[in-house]
């Protein structure tokens, strides 16, 4: 027996999918204009955890629906920071000019994360013109705000109590921590997603050449000196140290500091009281940047529990990984913010 349908928003919901649209293919590349869909669109294409392939539409995302962006990266591959801090594949999805996460139904996580569309919630435009259309207040939007389907996507930011161990505060549930559900394992010798990067024009072919030029010389350096953790040079400082506080707000002017003064507050892990100096980090070293924000609480990914940060904690407008020195994550497109200690930075 055939299974009935019905098109809806460009897609086809089927009885074989309990009423969900089938989304239709669109391939989209860096550059392309985009207009994100009615929320109520968008709704008929979720499941009932408020997802699409395993992907959460949260309800941050709701005040873009609308409105028309520019794609600033494919997002047909991403990198793993749950678990393996690899590349994973997602080749249904996009990253938008700069549309970040606000937190403001996780509680103000401020981590700011880059927001992944499945290319299902956006159709394309031919022009980059901005269509101001926001949400309604009535008719179909109006109609998803005041119902059940907002309540379902503020109810799916938590993990239910039954689920979570008992005793345990709220675990959230977002894009980050659901990273895994939405991916798929990716080889990083694997040359489709490199010849991808070009295609998207998320990568030019200068950018290109000199970077896999890099990370195959590194590949050889590993070998060649046995130092299977190169480029990851370990610090040289005392496991912690005694620093003056910067007390640097949102819009100071910072110097970083050189890559010796930074590995001088490090520990041989690389780490100045417990944070991270990643190796996309070293390419700001003696630059001048702008302070974004204090960061104070963050969503763990790896947990979903939410991280209250004992000491200072910053991140830097031009602070962002840009996926071209890690191992195993060349030209991951995520572009997440760095967290900077005040001991690393020094007021212009």
């Amino acid at each position: 027996m055939q299974a009935s349908s019905v098109t809806i928003g460009g897609g086809v919901a089927t009885a074989a999918n309990n009423g969900r649209v089938t989304p239709k293919p669109l391939r989209l590349s860096a550059g392309d204009w985009v207009e994100v869909r009615s929320a109520s669109e968008i709704l008929a294409t979720l499941d009932d955890r408020g997802r699409l392939d395993g992907l959460p539409f949260t309800p941050e995302m709701l005040q873009y629906c609308g409105h028309r962006y520019r794609v600033l990266k494919s997002a047909h591959k991403t990198c793993d920071t749950i678990k393996s801090y690899r590349l994973r594949a997602m080749p249904n999805a996009v990253h938008l000019d700069q549309l970040r996460c606000d937190g403001a139904a996780h509680d103000g996580c401020q981590a700011r994360c880059l927001l992944f569309w499945n290319a299902s919630w956006l159709k394309p435009v031919s022009s980059g013109a901005n269509a101001e259309r926001p949400i309604s207040a009535s008719g179909d939007d109006g109609d998803f705000l005041a119902t059940a389907g907002i309540e379902n996507l503020q109810r799916n930011t938590r993990i239910p109590p039954g689920i979570r161990e008992e005793g345990d505060a709220d675990v959230y549930s977002c894009q980050a921590t659901a990273l895994l559900d939405a991916s798929t394992p990716l080889r990083w010798r694997d040359p489709r997603h490199y010849l991808r990067d070009l295609t998207s024009r998320n990568v030019g072919i200068v950018t290109f050449v000199r970077y896999v030029a890099l990370a195959a010389f590194r590949i050889f350096w590993r070998w060649f000196a046995r130092d299977p953790k190169y480029p990851y040079v370990p610090g040289t400082g005392p496991a912690s140290q005694p620093t003056a506080p910067l007390n640097l707000q949102p819009g100071d002017l910072v110097r970083v500091r050189s890559r010796d003064e930074i590995f001088r507050t490090l520990t041989p892990g690389r780490t100045n009281h417990g944070l991270w100096f990643d190796v996309e980090m070293e390419p700001l070293c003696g630059k001048v940047c702008k302070v974004l924000a204090r960061v104070d609480h963050i969503v763990d990914e790896k947990t979903g529990k939410m991280i209250r940060m004992k000491r200072d904690c910053i991140i830097l407008e031009e602070g962002t990984c840009g996926g071209c020195l890690s191992r195993d994550r060349l030209f991951c497109p995520r572009q997440i913010y760095s967290y900077w200690r005040e001991a690393w930075l020094e007021r212009v």
